[in-house]
């Protein structure tokens, strides 16, 4: 398939192909789904932490004799069944993330792309040139371009471009190698630069070494 390259101000400067297993790939919703899960489960913390009967603090003596007392038997006042005692099956620190097969995240990735794509928020600028770190400038670019929320992807070294966006709450910039979905979906619009073009389907159609964050 074509898309039109644009310059900065939005006018067309050519045209280039894309790879349609790339770009024009099916749109499966639920893998899309799937792999957006597993990467909010990479970030969560599991830090939680609950005190089981040997963590929670005294109860070394015996709270009352064995026998007599009309009460059942008990051999510590910090067993679960009683106020202050330790936690049954309470939640302990652990990790959430569980990996997906390769494909899987190869092939979602690319359904992200085509989606895009479909929707006419796919833009492929002809570079991505940004003289001095300025927020405010690389922000009216991006509205010129026709998104108010953006990822924007090119290649690592443009560092006047990240420091530009990374103070713009509603965009995001990220190198081919980092391409994910989520982020992706997240922003309204996907602005690539064309030396970036080749780079961002090396990780769908290339060796598997060069994909490693879909």
């Amino acid at each position: 398939m074509q898309i039109d390259v644009v310059d900065m101000q939005g006018q067309k400067v050519g045209q280039m192909d894309l790879a349609d297993e790339v770009f024009a790939a099916e749109v499966r919703e639920a893998l899309l789904w799937e792999v957006v899960k597993a990467q909010q489960a990479r970030k969560r913390k599991g830090t939680h932490s609950t005190k089981t009967r040997q963590f929670a603090r005294g109860g070394g003596k015996k709270p009352y004799r064995q026998k007599g007392t009309g009460n059942a038997r008990q051999g510590s006042s910090r067993s679960p069944n009683f106020v202050g005692g330790g936690k049954v099956f309470g939640p302990h620190p652990r990790s959430y993330a569980y990996a997906l097969p390769r494909k899987v995240r190869k092939a979602a990735l690319a359904a992200a792309l085509s989606l895009r794509v479909q929707e006419k928020k796919l833009v492929v600028v002809d570079k991505l040139v940004v003289e001095a770190p300025k927020s405010k400038r690389i922000a009216a670019a991006l509205k010129t371009l026709g998104f108010d929320s953006a990822l924007v992807v090119d290649a690592k070294g443009n560092e006047n471009l990240v420091k530009s966006i990374r103070n713009l709450t509603a965009h995001a910039c990220l190198p081919p190698e980092g391409l994910n979905v989520y982020d992706i979906l997240k922003h309204g619009g996907l602005i690539i630069a064309r030396d970036a073009i080749r780079a961002v389907e090396a990780r769908v159609v290339g060796t598997p070494a060069e994909g490693q964050a879909a």
